[in-house]
């Protein structure tokens, strides 16, 4: 959450700094600011609550000429989203000014040592202690400075800091936060995300845990909190920046949701071969596979629905118990762990937090571990011994479409050669697989234009007081991810059960106001499912099913029909998820909600 941008160099600071935070904006809206030295020396600052365009409004056309600044974009974490705790914020001196992304733990007690010493604190947020303690510890050299004031901060934070008496100087640190450093010719940028400095360089330093970036605009320097120089590599990225603008769509999330066929394609690239599947990034936990007697996945939000198919999916290929466990929790009901226990940690972000958290606790156990992410560099590849990379490229809307299928693929594939390597796939089942995964681009395609229907159900449905999600076996996760999609986008309250749960309580909600969308694909449970869609009915809801090509009878228990392609029942939840990623969009835009950035919500969740 948050998106930080800096930038030091010959040209204009501001609008660097400004298209930067627009390509962030997606990180948190809840306010944005910017602070410039100028070439006289002098510090502007100028920050708002909301949106970006609030604060391009209060610039106008009163942006200082400036070679060097920072700006950011906040989720509110401490304090309230208002124009006094906006960042960045600055020092008693008027000299020093910080943004942050993170939270600083023991804030409190350093809040009040700092009132104690005559330290004056505007704001509510924990970042501007930041500032005062890098005023305290300010000799003449600020990248000294931030290092002796980490030392005594505690918790997670990727900060930029500038003095306005160094003007072509940013400072840059991280701590359980993303923080990347974007190398141009003579001049440098500092960013929570690639994609805020695409536009003028493609060669990136990913920092690490306790990295501090000393840029000017003709080098970076690198350094530990303690002051010992640090080196880290310079990665080209291969994406540009084009994908990560709309290319003509009204909404990221749209865009996105049509990108799925290739996601899914990248996915298992370079992972199949012929009618195999070979899946080499596990060569380096290979050797300890075989002892392994249980799976723990380790996840959240849909990530953690794309873990719950893969758990089930574990348990019938490989014969092991497997689950998967929201993160958040996992650290404070952890099951045994030891060598035995695989842990495979799935995080689109590679940062987030809970995620993050559980995967170091698992770690410290002796457990092996293999992370599936979308973001090379992330903090989440240096926890683990084996990485699995999505490849689904850039996701700007805030809500996952394209890499949730994607994660839901590349688990399929990471089962199917665990499978594989315990003698436990059979070759006429890795063939059908294989050949079942190299449709399923085309079949997403089709899924995509035989969803069309959901524009107008989603318009006939849009005054409903609720919706009721049920799946079963692996249509369970679906239901799930349908409906948090809804509630994400749209705000329109919808709970995701399994299907033989209803009886046992939320059939009770169900009426003519609360329709049952059911993930009725072909499966081995479709005859259990339609009979617990029948019970519905039975109470005057109206049925939305999600159903296979050419199932004729499905008509005789739904009210409205939403098709996918027939494919085997394993890969049946990437097909599935998407007309209820549709739906959910085409609501939230009858109801004129914010579809790309919701309410409330980030991107990435970087603090617990």
């Amino acid at each position: 959450m948050c998106g930080i941008v800096g930038y030091t160099g010959p040209r204009e600071a501001g609008p660097i700094l400004l298209d930067g935070l627009a390509r962030l904006e997606y990180r948190g809206y809840d306010s944005a600011g910017i602070a410039l030295v100028t070439p006289e020396g002098e510090l502007f600052v100028e920050k708002r609550a909301g949106k970006l365009a609030n604060l391009r409004t209060a610039l106008a056309d009163r942006t200082p000429a400036a070679g060097v600044g920072l700006a950011h974009t906040r989720w509110a974490t401490h304090g309230r989203p208002n124009d006094l705790n906006a960042h960045p914020h600055v020092d008693c001196s008027g000299r020093i000014t910080v943004i942050h992304n993170g939270i600083i733990e023991n804030f409190r007690e350093l809040r009040d040592g700092l009132e104690e010493r005559g330290h004056r604190l505007r704001s509510e947020t924990d970042t501007e202690a930041i500032a005062h303690l890098v005023e305290e510890e300010y000799r003449g050299d600020i990248a000294d400075a931030v290092r002796r004031a980490l030392r005594r901060v505690e918790g997670a934070y990727a900060i930029a800091v500038l003095h306005r008496d160094e003007p072509d100087r940013l400072v840059g640190a991280r701590l359980n936060v993303p923080l990347i450093v974007g190398i141009g010719d003579g001049e440098n940028f500092l960013a929570s995300d690639v994609a805020a400095i695409l536009a003028h360089t493609d060669r990136v330093i990913y920092l690490e845990e306790g990295d501090v970036a000393d840029l000017r605009p003709g080098g970076v320097a690198l350094s530990a909190i303690d002051g010992t120089l640090r080196v880290r590599p310079v990665h080209t990225i291969d994406w540009s920046v084009e994908a990560a603008e709309k290319g003509g769509y009204p909404h990221f999330m749209l865009k996105e949701m049509h990108e799925q066929p290739d996601a899914i394609r990248t996915a298992f690239t370079g992972r199949l071969r012929g009618e195999a599947i070979v899946v080499e990034e596990l060569t380096p936990v290979a050797d300890r596979l075989g002892a392994v007697e249980r799976i723990e996945f380790l996840a959240c939000g849909s990530a953690n629905y794309a873990a719950q198919v893969a758990a089930i999916l574990a348990q019938s290929w490989l014969g092991l118990p497997a689950r998967s466990t929201v993160a958040s929790e996992f650290r404070y009901g952890p099951p045994p762990l030891d060598a035995r226990t695989l842990v495979i940690a799935v995080s689109q972000s590679g940062e987030t937090a809970d995620t993050l958290a559980a995967t170091r606790l698992a770690r410290e156990r002796g457990c092996p571990i293999v992370a599936v992410t979308n973001t090379v560099g992330s903090a989440i590849t240096r926890e683990a011994d084996a990485v699995l990379f999505q490849q689904a490229g850039p996701e700007i809307a805030v809500v996952a479409t394209k890499t949730f299928v994607s994660q839901v693929t590349l688990l399929t594939v990471l089962m199917a050669a665990l499978a594989k390597g315990r003698g436990r796939l059979l070759p006429e089942m890795e063939r059908r697989l294989v050949g079942a995964l190299r449709a399923l681009p085309e079949q997403a395609h089709r899924a995509l234009e035989l969803a069309a229907p959901a524009q107008d159900l989603a318009r006939r449905y849009v005054n409903s007081r609720g919706f009721m999600f049920v799946g079963r076996g692996l249509g369970y996760p679906v239901a799930l991810e349908g409906a948090l999609k809804l509630k994400e986008v749209s705000y329109v309250h919808a709970e995701g059960y399994a299907a033989g749960e209803l009886k046992h309580g939320p059939i009770s909600l169900l009426d003519a106001e609360v329709p049952l969308v059911a993930v009725a694909t072909r499966s081995s449970v479709y005859e259990k499912l339609i009979s617990n869609v029948m019970e519905g009915r039975a109470r005057d809801a109206r049925v939305i099913a999600v159903a296979s090509e050419g199932d004729v009878s499905i008509a005789r228990h739904a009210d409205d029909v939403l098709r996918v392609p027939d494919t085997i029942e394993e890969l049946t939840p990437v097909l599935a998820v998407i007309p209820l990623q549709l739906f959910a969009y085409h609501t939230a835009v009858a109801r004129g909600t914010d579809v790309d950035q919701p309410r409330n919500l980030a991107k990435s969740v970087t603090v617990e």
